[in-house]
């Protein structure tokens, strides 16, 4: 069976930085990963995507400059580094997977395989 897990996540300061993890068993991790967030009473956006050679990424505006993607892929394993981060930023954070063929971008409807979220709360 597939299980996208991720972990990472809890409450930090504004200003302050944390990293997410993702691990994927059950699939080929060589495919599009990328990470959504969503936020009470908000849509599930996209925050980060990256393709199976890490050559290409996405971020929403909102995170530029701030938040880093990456992936090992002999480890399986997709990263989030958040740093200066806003309470703004708060929201449950998912991991996808998504085409193993590429294509995915940040679409939200082309990620097929989530994770069960991890909390990230920034107090102020």
């Amino acid at each position: 069976q597939v299980q996208v897990v991720e972990s990472g996540g809890g409450l930090v300061q504004a200003g302050g930085s944390v990293r997410l993890s993702c691990t994927a068993s059950g699939l080929t991790f060589y495919r599009d990963m990328g990470w959504f967030r969503q936020a009470p009473g908000k849509e599930r956006e996209g925050v980060s995507c990256i393709s199976a050679t890490g050559y290409t990424t996405y971020y929403t505006d909102s995170v530029k400059g701030r938040f880093t993607i990456s992936r090992d892929n002999a480890k399986r394993t997709l990263y989030l580094q958040m740093n200066s981060l806003k309470p703004e930023d708060t929201a449950m954070y998912y991991c996808a997977a998504g085409a193993p063929v590429g294509g995915s971008g940040c679409n939200i409807n082309a990620f097929d395989y989530w994770g069960q979220g991890t909390q990230v709360t920034v107090s102020s």
